[in-house]
C-alpha cells in the first residue's frame, strides 16, 4: 500500500518504536539473541520497503549532511528509478568526480561517513554483557562459527557479543540487501567513473550495525557520531538510492515491488531475489531486475526461454536456469543434443544416467550428465537436472562417479543417492 510521506525528525529516530528496544544490562544470552533476531527482522523490512519514499525525512537528513560539511542544502531532484537517475546525471552533466583531495560536498560527505563507520568498529568494546546462564566457557566458540550458528547457539557456545552482532546484523543484512539486491541493480546501470553512489535502504546494514552496537553499549560514541548515526538511520528507513553533488542531490524512488526467498539453511534469515513469473525487482518506470533463486537472468529466461536463446547463452548459470525453466527433457529434444552414453544409475533405483556432448555453440569440450534427483519434490516427482563434467569422461557411469570423487567401480557399489 502506498502511503504519503509524513516526515520523521532524525533526532528522534533512535528512540522511536521503529526498532526493538535493547535488553537491560546484565541480560542473559537468550535475551540478547532475541533482540538481535527481532532487530534484524525490523531492519530487513525497511530494506525491502516498497512504499513511496518519505521525501520529507530524506531531504531533511541529507540537508543535515550538507550542513555538517559546511555546505548549503542542495536542490533535490527525485527520479523514478536508479536507471533513470543515472540517465539524468549523464544528461545534465553533473560533476561526478570524486578524486581524493577535492574539497567539495560529495567528497566531504563521503569522507565523513567513512570516518563514522570506522569509528564504530574502533570503539566496539570486546566486553560482552554478563551471561548468568552460560553453558559453555566463554571463548570456546570460534568467531568464524557465528556465520553458521544462530545468535542463540553462538552466544550459548561462548561467542563474543560483538562477533555475533557482526554476523547476525551487519553481515546478514549486507548479504540480503546489498549483495543480493543492491549489487544486481547496480550491475544493470551504465558505468559512471568517479561517481559516488549511496544506496539508502540497500545499505541499511551500515546503520543497523552501528545502531545495535551503540544501543547494546558495545560502541561508546561521542555526540557528533551519534548524530551521524541518527541521520544515516533516517536515510536508510526513508529512501532509496541517492547521489550528492555540490548544489544538487539526485534521489531515486524505492522499487514498487521486490520478491525474495529465504536462502536455504541460513541461520540469520538471509534472503535472495527470486520470482519465476516476472521481475524480482520492479520500478515504477518499468526498469527491472529478473532473478531465479538468486541467479540474475535476462528477462527472456522468465518470459520466453527458447532452445535457440539457451544455446546462444555463454553464461553457465543463466543457461542452467533457463534450461530448468523449460525442463531438461524438452531441452535435450529441442536442442538435438548428441547422446554419448546411457546406463542405469546404481545409486538411484529405477533411474538412468545419460551423458551428452555440449552444443557446439557453447565452445567447450565439457560434457553434460543428466541425472535424476534421489529425493522427491513436494509434488512427488523426481527432478531431472544436468551437471557439467569434464570432456574426458567416456561413460555416464564414469561421469557420475567423478561428481562424487570416486571411480566407476566404487560408484557402482552405492546403495542409493539422495
Amino acid at each position: 500500500m502506498q502511503v504519503d510521506p509524513v516526515g520523521v525528525d532524525h533526532r528522534t529516530i533512535l528512540s522511536s518504536n521503529r526498532f526493538p528496544p535493547p535488553p537491560p544490562d546484565g541480560s542473559d544470552s537468550s535475551a540478547i539473541a532475541g533482540y538481535l533476531t527481532d532487530t534484524r527482522v525490523a531492519w530487513l523490512e525497511h530494506g525491502l520497503d516498497c512504499r513511496r519514499a518519505d521525501r520529507t525525512t530524506a531531504e531533511a537528513a541529507i540537508s543535515e549532511l550538507y550542513r555538517i560539511t559546511k555546505h548549503p542544502p542542495p536542490q533535490f531532484i527525485w527520479i523514478a528509478s536508479p536507471h533513470a537517475a543515472v540517465r539524468c546525471i549523464q544528461t545534465e552533466k553533473f560533476d561526478t568526480t570524486t578524486a581524493p583531495g577535492r574539497d567539495d560536498a560529495p567528497n566531504r560527505i563521503a569522507a565523513m561517513l567513512a570516518r563514522s563507520r570506522d569509528a564504530v568498529e574502533k570503539r566496539l568494546d570486546r566486553l560482552s554483557p554478563v551471561f548468568p546462564n552460560r553453558r559453555v566457557t566463554p571463548g570456546r566458540a570460534q568467531a568464524g562459527r557465528t556465520q553458521t550458528l544462530s545468535p542463540a547457539e553462538a552466544l550459548e557456545g561462548g561467542a563474543e557479543v560483538p562477533d555475533v552482532v557482526r554476523a547476525a546484523i551487519r553481515d546478514s543484512l549486507r548479504t540480503s540487501l546489498f549483495d543480493n539486491i543492491g549489487r544486481p541493480i547496480k550491475s544493470t546501470l551504465p558505468v559512471m567513473p568517479g561517481v559516488g553512489t549511496w544506496f539508502g535502504q540497500h545499505e541499511a546494514h551500515r546503520s543497523a550495525f552501528g545502531l545495535v552496537a551503540y544501543r547494546l553499549g558495545l560502541a561508546r560514541l561521542p555526540p557528533d557520531e551519534v548524530e551521524l548515526l541518527e541521520i544515516t538511520t533516517a536515510l536508510a528507513v526513508s529512501a532509496g538510492w541517492w547521489w550528492a553533488f555540490d548544489d544538487v542531490c539526485v534521489l531515486a524512488e524505492r522499487p514498487i515491488s521486490v520478491d525474495t526467498e529465504p536462502i536455504p539453511h541460513s541461520p540469520h534469515g538471509t534472503r535472495r531475489l527470486h520470482r519465476d513469473d516476472g521481475p524480482a525487482v520492479a520500478y515504477a518506470d518499468g526498469c527491472a531486475v529478473h532473478a531465479v533463486h538468486g541467479t540474475i537472468v535476462p528477462h527472456w529466461v522468465i518470459d520466453d526461454p527458447t532452445p535457440e536463446r539457451i544455446a546462444a547463452e555463454r553464461n553457465i548459470e543463466i543457461r542452467r536456469t533457463a534450461i530448468e525453466r523449460i525442463g531438461w527433457d524438452r531441452w535435450i529434444d529441442d536442442a538435438g543434443m548428441r547422446l554419448i552414453d546411457e546406463s542405469d544409475d546404481p545409486g538411484n533405483e529405477a533411474a538412468t544416467l545419460a551423458l551428452y556432448a555440449s552444443p557446439r555453440q557453447w565452445r567447450t569440450n565439457q560434457r553434460i550428465l543428466v541425472v535424476t534427483n534421489g529425493s522427491r519434490e513436494r509434488d512427488g516427482r523426481r527432478r531431472r537436472y544436468g551437471i557439467h563434467v569434464p570432456g574426458w569422461v567416456p561413460t555416464a557411469l564414469t561421469a557420475a562417479a567423478w561428481t562424487y570423487g570416486l571411480d566407476a567401480d566404487d560408484y557402482a557399489q552405492l546403495v542409493r543417492r539422495t
